[in-house]
C-alpha cells in the first residue's frame, strides 16, 4: 500500500468539489461552515474537520476511501 499523502487528499477533495457543480455558497450552507472555508477546501489550502469531511462526502456522494487515497 502506498503512503497516504495529505496533499493528495487535499487534491481529491478539491476535485470532488469542482466535479459536483454545487455552488460553494450552497455547500457552505449545507455544511454549516463559511463560504471562505469551502473556498479553502476547493483550493486545497486546508482539510475539513472529520465531521465536516463525513458530511461533505455524503453531500458530494463521494466515497471517503477514495477521497482519502485508499482506493484507486
Amino acid at each position: 500500500m502506498d503512503m497516504i499523502s495529505v496533499e493528495q487528499i487535499k487534491k481529491n477533495i478539491a476535485e470532488a468539489i469542482a466535479r459536483s457543480g454545487i455552488p460553494q455558497t450552497e455547500l457552505a450552507r449545507k455544511l454549516s461552515v463559511s463560504q471562505s472555508c469551502i473556498a479553502h477546501y476547493a483550493r486545497g489550502d486546508i482539510l475539513p474537520s472529520l465531521d465536516t469531511f463525513a458530511k461533505l462526502c455524503a453531500l458530494l456522494d463521494e466515497d471517503p476511501s477514495y477521497l482519502l487515497g485508499l482506493q484507486r
